[in-house]
């Protein structure tokens, strides 16, 4: 058994509590889905945003979400770079797994496509 890092990253167009929840949750759930992972297999979440993003805690979607009580979440904001992506959450999920670093499936969503291009779009 290894521990593993998967990288996510969204993005949002209001820095509003309902679209920043909303996000981090489809991009938790797309990650978890994409790895055929489950809660019992995360040792802990670290969730980032830029900045701009002051609405609420992104954590909130992902406490929520059935099944998700027990792991552990730290919110922190992003270093504020100089023409750097705006409105975007970044997750960095640490999992228990028996898979090789290469088979893990980092999911890069929406304008948040452009900061990995070589990570983004296809299901393999």
């Amino acid at each position: 058994m290894y521990n593993r890092g998967i990288r996510g990253a969204t993005t949002v167009n209001r820095n509003e509590e309902k679209e920043i929840l909303d996000a981090t949750a489809e991009l938790l759930q797309e990650v978890v889905r994409r790895n055929e992972i489950v809660p019992e297999d995360i040792c802990s979440v670290w969730i980032t945003v830029t900045p701009d993003l002051d609405a609420t805690f992104p954590a909130k979607a992902i406490r929520a979400l059935n099944g998700w009580d027990m792991v552990p979440l730290m919110c922190s904001t992003e270093i504020p770079v100089k023409g750097g992506l705006p409105k975007c959450i970044r997750l960095l999920l640490h999992v228990n797994t028996t898979k090789g670093q290469r088979e893990m499936k980092h999911i890069y969503m929406n304008e948040a496509q452009s900061l990995r291009p070589d990570l983004s779009g296809s299901e393999s």
